[in-house]
């Protein structure tokens, strides 16, 4: 697989939804389905490296795949809105190198 930038999944992810009439779901159903994905990513954890282990019956997932859900879901709630995720990206890894700058130890603090 080759690498993608965000940019490249959102527009993926567009081509994807515009060839449906139905479009992008509303902001409330997609965060009720971003947060019903986040549970299935959970449960994954849960049964990966939890205490739950998973019954014979249950279906195989992996945590690869349901973070892949998440990140289609997140790309579908980023378009409908017009949020660019790079731009998001940046946003919040300036405001951890701002504010967050002191609050954990670097390893360069260790020598």
């Amino acid at each position: 697989m080759s690498e993608k930038s965000l940019a490249e999944v959102q527009r993926e992810v567009d081509e994807y939804i515009s060839q449906f009439k139905e479009g992008y779901f509303s902001p409330l159903a997609l965060m009720a389905r971003m947060t019903e994905e986040v549970g299935e990513l959970a449960r994954e954890i849960n049964h990966y490296y939890g205490e739950k282990p998973k019954r014979a019956d249950e279906a195989e997932n992996t945590v690869e795949m349901e973070l892949g859900d998440i990140l289609f879901l997140l790309s579908c709630f980023a378009n409908s809105l017009g949020i660019d995720l790079t731009e998001a990206h940046d946003k919040v890894m300036q405001k951890f190198n701002t504010r967050d700058a002191n609050r954990w130890t670097k390893k360069s603090d260790e020598l």
